[in-house]
């Protein structure tokens, strides 16, 4: 039996963490569930912030032409919120990774807001060094997958579960054995949960 064959036999859990799991024609795929409208306004409205105090300052400048520490003032808090805004908006991005059973390769995807942002990776099962649960904060816990491209380049990782609960142990227990075998690591190795 092929382990293609077995996962299919073996319903995998929907849920694990912020990861929504599902297997789909020869491929197990795990996909971040989106974030909160609120939490995606909050770099618009920055932006939008930063375009009134952009015309704040273009307003004081035109207005009082020979003080110039408040259009200065308005332009630096424009950048500051540009920036700002940026910044949350790269902590928007969303994770998918896909373990395609045929080909043995794993493909994980950094999803991202902003067009042709998104980073892709494709890594064969062969390259794949560990599967390792690891702490995130209190009562929190991720799984992170790590490889080398060749025995000369340093390893490279990319979480693949983020925000697992306590309650959602026996999961985890299954999706990490699952995921070492489907790389063909050893069970007993360390980094488990």
């Amino acid at each position: 039996m092929s382990f293609a064959d077995a996962l299919v036999e073996n319903r995998i859990p929907p849920r694990l963490g912020d990861v929504h799991l599902r297997y789909d024609e020869g491929r197990l795929v795990g996909e971040s569930r989106p974030t909160s409208w609120t939490r995606r306004l909050l770099p618009e409205l920055c932006l939008l912030g930063a375009a009134l105090c952009g015309l704040g300052s273009v307003g004081t400048l035109l207005s009082a032409p020979s003080h110039l520490a408040p259009p200065v003032a308005w332009g630096l808090l424009a950048a500051a919120l540009v920036g700002l805004g940026l910044r949350l908006e790269g902590r928007l991005a969303r994770r998918r990774f896909a373990l395609h059973f045929r080909t043995e390769t794993l493909r994980v995807e950094h999803l991202t807001w902003a067009p042709g942002a998104t980073r892709t990776h494709v890594v064969p099962f062969d390259d794949v060094t560990s599967v390792e649960v690891v702490p995130r904060g209190p009562g929190l816990r991720a799984i992170v997958v790590e490889w080398r491209e060749a025995p000369d380049q340093p390893p490279r990782q990319a979480v693949l579960v983020e925000h697992i609960l306590p309650a959602e142990e026996e999961t985890l227990r299954r999706v990490w054995r699952m995921l070492r075998n489907a790389f063909g690591l050893k069970a007993s190795a360390p980094g488990g949960p």
